[in-house]
């Protein structure tokens, strides 16, 4: 029989222990390794994300975002736009977070595509973004906008090629170089 886990269990962890791993609803759920196409577009992304945030946010990869403690909810987006002024505080919640990016891995895609985009909108992070790896090389990157009134994500922007973005800030990106 498997036991959820508690926030407070989950932090005594070693990083070692929460690497490869989200909690939902506290249970383990182990992530497959992702591909070097999906971990460089996660970079390119947050490279490009963290150089138009400006000084008071920051972009990042691979790290917890604590969407609720209980049942403890753990995700780990591959990209993370996160105030600049919590970068020292554990665990990263929501209200820390203005921007979540998930990378569709084959396997990934109901996840991504549906429980996360949910998950996230619940959680109050104002904007999502989900990348798909299509045939062609060149990625799609489909944004999502929170709503506040009905608390879900109405659709934004779809992008291939060049992401010319104007929320949540002016950005520029070349897709056809990843």
């Amino acid at each position: 029989m498997h036991e959820q886990i508690t926030a407070a269990e989950y932090d005594t962890w070693s990083g070692e222990q929460c690497a490869g791993i989200e909690i939902v609803d506290g249970m383990v759920v182990v992530r497959p390794s992702a591909s070097k196409r999906h971990n460089r577009l996660g970079r390119i992304l947050a490279n490009a994300l963290d150089a138009a945030a400006g000084p008071g946010w920051n972009a990042d990869t691979d790290f917890d975002v604590r969407l609720q403690d209980v049942p403890l909810t753990n995700r780990r987006p591959d990209v993370v736009v996160y105030r600049a002024d919590t970068i020292d505080l554990t665990p990263t919640r929501p209200e820390h977070v203005l921007m979540v990016v998930e990378v569709v891995s084959p396997g990934s895609e109901t996840t991504d595509g549906i429980v996360k985009l949910d998950q996230y909108a619940r959680a109050g992070i104002a904007f999502y973004w989900r990348v798909e790896q299509a045939a062609t090389g060149v990625p799609l990157i489909y944004t999502y906008i929170l709503d506040p009134a009905t608390g879900s994500y109405r659709t934004g922007d779809m992008f291939t090629g060049v992401v010319t973005a104007s929320a949540p800030f002016p950005l520029e990106i070349d897709l056809g170089k990843i």
